[in-house]
């Protein structure tokens, strides 16, 4: 059912600044040049983009990327994943472990839709996973998750790589496809030399880790790793923001206090801070539930209560889901009316909001 009003319709075309907030906000100028940029980039480098859809959670995205020279895409969980090859994508990469009778029958009978890859990292999972796959007649791909510093999950590198290859190879269910790492502790490194230093120490050893499973006569197809707050440590590049939060000021008690009308339940404050754009020098930022509050270094009679501010999204991976949709602009106008973020395993049409 399409639940758009007349009120949203009436937004299509208007500046942003007409929206009612707090809005998600997508500059679609700017995701598309980050998306030529990062295709073009990888080229020249000779290596594959998979991005990972945690960050949007929307199939039409997923599809934009692949056009443009994505090979198809990352998940978090079985349910992301669901959503994806519903949408008709069938290269996923589900860069997480399964397990468990339950997810892996929605595996099984996800196989017949897509070609998937989990990760694995211990062999009870890969004794299910074979198990179930056998029965259902099918073959998993299988990439192993090598702990390259994060100390999450994941195998040790090198040797210990090998055997675990050996033991996917050995099982009739299942088809080794290569290794995946993950370098997240390199991303809050402040100093840059230090970053990329650490970044390029993490990626050595999944790559060594790959060519020692190459040695041993196992094909590699996949080596998997990097994201954005390591990637333009390892390519030089960077991206402008594409994702924000509009608000409106609701209150200025003080001449350095400005209060919008988003927080925790907003925008995420977890990983990185938001940032508001167009202010004077600021002191401080604090998230409550439902509020921003920012303390200016100087007084200052500017924004006043009504304005709008926007909000450089910090971390877009817990910021998207806390949203049931967005809206996608074009040139600083409203394209077209609200769109639906898909929640895991719950497949929405792009213009129908969810209740």
């Amino acid at each position: 059912m399409d639940t758009r009003t007349a009120a949203s319709c009436s937004l299509i075309g208007q500046h942003k600044s007409a929206l009612d907030t707090p809005a998600l906000l997508v500059d679609l100028d700017v995701m598309e040049a980050n998306i030529a940029r990062i295709v073009a980039t990888c080229r020249a480098h000779g290596v594959a983009w998979r991005p990972h859809s945690k960050a949007h959670k929307t199939p039409e995205i997923a599809h934009m990327q692949i056009a443009a020279g994505a090979t198809g895409v990352t998940c978090a969980k079985l349910g992301e994943a669901e959503v994806m090859a519903a949408a008709g994508i069938r290269d996923i990469l589900i860069a997480n472990q399964i397990v468990g009778p339950i997810k892996i029958g929605r595996l099984v009978d996800l196989a017949d839709r897509a070609d998937p890859i989990v990760c694995a990292d211990s062999i009870e999972n890969l004794t299910e996973l074979d198990a179930a796959f056998t029965r259902a007649n099918k073959r998993l791909r299988v990439a192993i998750e090598v702990d390259i510093g994060m100390n999450r999950a994941g195998v040790e590198p090198g040797a210990p790589v090998v055997a675990f290859a050996r033991e996917i190879a050995n099982r009739p269910g299942l088809r080794f496809a290569g290794v995946v790492g993950w370098e997240a502790h390199a991303t809050t490194i402040g100093d840059a030399a230090k970053k990329e230093q650490t970044v390029r120490a993490a990626v050595s050893l999944l790559t060594a880790s790959a060519r020692a499973c190459r040695e041993a006569g196992y094909r590699v197809e996949v080596v998997s790793c990097g994201g954005t707050g390591t990637f333009p440590y390892c390519a030089h590049v960077d991206f402008s923001p594409a994702l924000t939060v509009l608000t409106t000021v609701t209150s200025r008690p003080t001449p350095t206090r400005i209060v919008v009308d988003a927080g925790k339940k907003t925008m995420s404050g977890d990983a990185a801070m938001p940032a508001p754009s167009g202010l004077p020098p600021i002191a401080a930022l604090k998230l409550s539930a439902e509020h921003a509050k920012i303390e200016l270094e100087q007084p200052s009679d500017v924004p006043k209560i009504g304005d709008k501010i926007e909000f450089i999204v910090g971390y877009s991976d817990t910021t998207v889901h806390l949203h049931e949709d967005r809206f996608d602009l074009a040139r600083g106008r409203a394209r077209q009316d609200q769109i639906a973020i898909a929640p895991p395993g719950i497949v929405l049409s792009s213009r129908v909001r969810r209740p």
